[in-house]
């Protein structure tokens, strides 16, 4: 491999590592709100608790969020310096704010866990609201830097030098509101359906019509809809975010649907694989003139092709697997909660079928594979160029050498940290389990948050 490659694929295995906890870290909280809003309703201990177990999980998962998320920030220093050059003069202002943000989130955080028994219902409330919307805005101001380098706006480079910064213009980049909402919408969507990947694993586990087996019943229910519901809003968001590519990333759009020549009511390829010798997709099922469609909102909007650019500026051909991976993975996430809320809600069904049962459980694992393809899809697919059309990856990375004992390293300590968080959640819940939470909520004086064991 040579020292690009390296580069490339230490800072990928780094991101596609923290963007696990970052994304469960924005998707959990809008969980544990809405469990504290139930409970506030309706006074049903097992929502309390649900808030209260979920909130832990989130504690944890932050701890390991927090330092990778330090290392992806220290690795983009360190291995594009070019790329840092001109985001720290151009696009510095995000990660100023959002410090701030992740402060709420940590400050808000701190009072609901250590404070929640001693603080009225509106300030336990209040704390929850605040810790989403810190959650939510680190994600969107990230997100925001990787929008301006699909969109760059605010700046102008004139004989090497960066002129007529302009910061705001940068930041709110053509694509940034799509993008944004598109990372909202899927953190959400994977926050819920982590919770019910487990709780239908736990039901599994447990004897029907016992009282365990219905608090994971109700914690299901409640994360498959809402689940369902932000998968099915991320699909029309995909739907916009297909028409931004149109219109600012049209190569991006021809490689995710394998179109090599410029045409009108231009077909929509699902699955299959795209083959360079005969600019084809392979075995894929071809949907007549639904890409123009995609692309334009009309059947005879003109879909630029990749033989309209030279191929050195062509994306990885891949990208068209990635993005038919996302996009069914999708599919299947508001089919799985459609399909539950009608056997349970409409057909009054007292039971899942097992095979369900083991969908639902893959549920979450489908969800944050889901996350990974989209996040490789959106940087895979801007190659060859860092900042679009400005920059090229291989003009900004590093000059040092020796990098493939850096990733080795790297690769070493992610593997350590996976395995450290499931060692210590798992370690934690089978030491306060949800029987013992169920009592201390039911128990007068007895604090349920302050006591773990």
């Amino acid at each position: 491999m040579d020292d690009l490659l390296i580069a490339r694929s230490l800072f990928g295995t780094t991101m596609g590592f923290h963007i696990i906890f970052a994304t469960i870290g924005v998707g959990l909280p809008l969980m544990m709100l809405t469990a504290e809003l139930l409970y506030q309703k309706t006074k049903d201990q097992e929502y309390v608790v649900m808030a209260k177990r979920w909130t832990k999980a989130f504690a944890i998962l932050l701890g390991v969020g927090i330092p990778t998320g330090t290392i992806a920030g220290v690795q983009l220093s360190l291995l594009w310096p070019g790329f840092m050059e001109v985001l720290g003069v151009v696009m510095a202002l995000p990660f100023q704010i959002e410090i701030y943000a992740f402060f709420i989130e940590a400050l808000f955080m701190s009072i609901y866990v250590y404070a929640a028994e001693r603080i009225p219902p509106w300030a336990r409330i209040s704390s929850l609201v605040l810790v989403a919307l810190g959650a939510l805005a680190s994600a969107v101001l990230i997100t925001n830097v990787h929008a301006w380098q699909g969109t760059p706006r605010g700046f102008t480079i004139e004989n090497g030098q960066i002129t007529n910064v302009d910061p705001w213009v940068a930041f709110f980049n053509p694509s940034f509101a799509v993008t944004a909402t598109h990372v909202a919408l899927s953190a959400y969507t994977t926050g819920a359906f982590v919770i019910a990947s487990v709780a239908a694993f736990k039901m599994l586990k447990s004897e029907f019509g016992t009282r365990i087996y219905n608090f994971h019943k109700k914690a299901l229910m409640l994360s498959l809809i809402i689940g369902g519901i932000f998968s099915f809003f991320t699909a029309i968001n995909g739907h916009e975010a297909a028409q931004y590519l149109h219109e600012y990333q049209p190569e991006k759009l021809a490689a995710a649907e394998g179109l090599f020549e410029t045409q009108s009511h231009a077909p929509l390829a699902i699955g299959g694989y795209t083959d360079r010798e005969t600019e084809k997709v392979k075995w894929a099922i071809h949907v007549p003139w639904a890409l123009s469609f995609l692309a334009g909102d009309s059947f005879d909007t003109v879909v630029l092709g990749l033989n309209e650019w030279p191929e050195e500026e062509w994306p990885p051909l891949f990208v068209h697997t990635l993005f038919n991976a996302m996009v069914g993975v999708g599919t299947l996430l508001i089919m799985l909660s459609l399909v539950a809320y009608v056997w349970n809600k409409l057909l009054k069904k007292d039971r899942f079928p097992k095979f369900l049962m083991w969908l639902f459980v893959a549920s979450g694992p489908m969800s944050i594979l889901g996350i990974e393809f989209g996040w490789i899809f959106a940087c895979t697919g801007r190659q060859p160029w860092v900042i679009y059309r400005t920059l090229a990856t291989g003009d900004s990375v590093t000059t040092a050498t020796n990098l493939g004992i850096l990733f080795i390293m790297f690769a070493a300590i992610y593997v350590v940290l996976g395995i450290a968080v499931v060692f210590v959640l798992l370690y934690y819940f089978r030491k306060n389990t949800v029987m013992d939470d169920l009592h201390r909520a039911e128990q007068k004086g007895v604090p349920l948050y302050g006591a773990n064991n």
